[in-house]
């Protein structure tokens, strides 16, 4: 089955207050799952990686096979890529994880979308930061 992730996280105060969220839909739009969760104090980037790691497991989960992943991370996805390097510690372990889950989806690919375009994550972020604060 092929399916879009699209990832969103962030942090007020960079570190500060973190959240992260996902959206698993279908090809044709249909929301296979939508969640935000708060992570505490990180970094913006480990927000990120955080929505693309909890995605990708869902992913896994449900069975997916060829994924497109949307974020407005532009490190992450450039990153995931194999563009640039992971030089930041907190991120290399996340970033290991997410790749190993995405060897085991199969066929994962990552576009950068602009925040406007990603906005049910987005709002799912700021909803799990409000009602962690």
């Amino acid at each position: 089955m092929k399916a879009r992730l699209w990832t969103d996280g962030g942090a007020r105060g960079n570190p500060g207050p973190a959240a992260f969220a996902y959206v698993l839909e279908t090809e044709d739009g249909t929301v296979l799952d939508a969640r935000g969760e708060a992570i505490g104090v990180a970094t913006n980037n480990v927000a990120e990686y955080s929505a693309l790691v909890a995605g990708l497991s869902r992913a896994l989960e449900a069975g997916i096979r060829e994924l497109e992943v949307r974020s407005d991370s532009e490190l992450m996805v450039k990153q995931m890529r194999g563009e640039y390097r992971v030089k930041n510690k907190d991120l290399q372990s996340l970033f290991l994880d997410a790749s190993r889950a995405a060897r085991e989806i199969g066929r994962v690919t990552y576009t950068h979308v602009r925040r406007e375009h990603n906005e049910l994550a987005d709002r799912l972020v700021n909803e799990a930061l409000d009602s962690a604060a």
